[in-house]
């Protein structure tokens, strides 16, 4: 009976082991800081990376080959000896393609105001109900968010709940004083982000991250469907606003899609290639030299 119980319990550490959502690899560089020792380094970079591996950001349960991959590099630019670090990020994260070796990319985003404090020898804290540092707010912020950009992806708008963790997020951070959680810190931070995917004039955006994912990239093994799913998404984005196209949301993501989706339209044939650049270069002017590839033979 004993081991019976014993070997209940170890499979219930088993599978939570397994539950979370993130498969993050997290990279910490310094390399204008020469004060900073590479012991401190490693440590703060194990601290960070087990904060996003071992905690639920959900309810739902995660299979091992379930879990989403992302990367963190965070860059130091200056330490002040004590715990005060300035630094900077990009985030990235994918999601795997159906029947393929191949990881589509999501989410590739650059956080220029990634400061936080940290002692050395401590542990990052999780709560999404009460702000406890910067760090946990920053890390928690883009674990939400990675994983609304991945629900999106496999169904329509399944992000939201997600997304609204994220702007919980915010608001608890915004009397910190700690850059990119207010509307005035700037158009290309953590706030405003956020504000535009749960904006309904971005809605035919997410749609389409759907559309382009789901009916699109994971049908392109099977046969030639995926890919007249992609260009017949492709006209509702051109009703998005067109004052709104310069808005972080769009920019970050057609930026990482660019030369994916172009990658990908070239299978098309002349006429539907040259009508697939036409509707981009519209959509997405800022990349419209990527999409260029769309109109050679």
């Amino acid at each position: 009976m004993i081991k019976k119980i014993v070997l209940i319990l170890l499979l219930l550490g088993f599978g939570k082991l397994h539950a979370q959502e993130l498969n993050a690899r997290v990279t910490l560089l310094a390399p204008q800081v020469s004060n900073i020792s590479k012991p401190t380094l490693d440590a703060l970079q194990k601290t960070i990376r087990d904060f996003l591996n071992n905690n639920k950001f959900s309810n739902e349960s995660y299979k091992p080959q379930e879990r989403i991959d992302c990367s963190f590099v965070i860059t130091i630019n200056s330490w002040d000896g004590g715990s005060g670090y300035m630094a900077e990020a990009q985030i990235q994260s994918s999601r795997p393609v159906f029947n393929s070796s191949y990881n589509s990319t999501l989410l590739n985003m650059s956080d220029k105001n990634f400061d936080f404090s940290f002692n050395d020898g401590a542990t990052i804290d999780f709560s999404d109900q009460n702000y406890i540092s910067n760090i946990s707010a920053l890390l928690t912020y883009y674990a939400y968010t990675i994983i609304g950009m991945d629900k999106d992806s496999f169904s329509k708008m399944a992000g939201t709940p997600f997304y609204k963790k994220a702007q919980n997020i915010i608001n608890l951070a915004q009397a910190s004083g700690n850059t990119g959680w207010r509307a005035a810190d700037g158009l290309r931070n953590r706030f405003w982000f956020n504000e535009n995917v749960l904006n309904p004039i971005f809605a035919e955006l997410r749609n389409f991250i759907y559309s382009y994912h789901l009916s699109g990239l994971d049908q392109l093994t099977d046969n030639d469907k995926g890919l007249m799913q992609i260009v017949a998404a492709l006209p509702a984005l051109q009703q998005m606003d067109k004052q709104k196209l310069g808005s972080i949301f769009p920019n970050v993501y057609f930026a990482a899609k660019a030369e994916e989706v172009t990658n990908v339209l070239s299978k098309l044939n002349g006429q539907e290639r040259m009508k697939a650049y036409n509707m981009l270069a519209e959509i997405d002017p800022a990349n419209i030299g990527k999409y260029e590839g769309l109109k050679k033979n």
